[in-house]
């Protein structure tokens, strides 16, 4: 049986702030049960992969990577939201 994670559970997997799954749920992967939300092994790898970042410069750049996939991602096109802050600071 796919383990189930919660927000908390989820968050601490990503080693991010529980607040940063909440406020992006709607671009990231889970499942939705009436309100109950949970995220699957899959959905917390597909999460990872979909805010990977190689470095384009220095030293590191220059190591091999791993062949593209063919196909992109479903969820490639995604990017996180601009803070909200700045929207409040220039608004």
């Amino acid at each position: 049986m796919t383990r189930r994670h919660t927000y908390p559970q989820a968050a601490a997997v990503l080693s991010v702030d529980e607040s940063w799954l909440r406020r992006h749920i709607k671009e990231l992967p889970h499942t939705k049960l009436g309100r109950v939300v949970y995220f699957t092994d899959a959905d917390l790898e597909r999460i990872d992969a979909l805010f990977h970042h190689e470095p384009s410069a220095g030293p590191l750049a220059n190591a091999t990577t791993p062949a593209p996939a063919t196909t992109s991602h479903p969820l490639s096109h995604l990017r996180p939201l601009p803070s909200r802050r700045s929207a409040v600071l220039t608004g």
